[in-house]
């Protein structure tokens, strides 16, 4: 599971569908109505905010919207909860991180976004998160990525 950091409009096709897909997952888990990943770290910021179902929802409103700007169609009446709430503050290392990890995934299966994106040096965040100064988050399965 991803809850990417990062703006959804920098994700490839297959990229939007598989968040959208998670974060669906996500919210299932948040209203435990799922028994699988149930302890993903990925879950760990939206649990610690105080209103994790409408934060969850925030997060799939800004992919859906991002999925309509690209002529598809998500299900918006998915989306249990989708008042407004306060940002998550995630921190500068996590999005750089995040952003690596999707440049590597587009240099392999979307090489025209990936050469689009290559002089982005800091990308914008999903609306959800404000980002703060700090390291990649605990929580990070961190490991070394490559991006010719």
């Amino acid at each position: 599971m991803r809850l990417w950091t990062i703006h959804p409009c920098y994700l490839d096709p297959q990229g939007l569908t598989a968040a959208w897909r998670e974060a669906l997952l996500a919210q299932k888990v948040l209203t435990d109505t799922t028994k699988g990943y149930r302890a993903h770290p990925q879950l760990v910021r939206f649990r610690l905010h105080p209103q994790p179902l409408a934060a969850i929802g925030v997060f799939l409103f800004a992919l859906a919207e991002e999925a309509e700007r690209r002529g598809y169609k998500f299900e918006t009446k998915k989306i249990l909860e989708k008042e407004p709430v306060e940002q998550i503050e995630e921190t500068e290392g996590q999005l750089f991180y995040e952003w690596a990890h999707l440049r590597a995934k587009l240099h392999k299966r979307a090489p025209d976004l990936h050469r689009q994106f290559h002089s982005i040096v800091i990308p914008q965040s999903h609306p959800l998160f404000r980002i703060v100064p700090g390291k990649i988050r605990e929580w990070e399965k961190s490991r070394s990525i490559r991006i010719d």
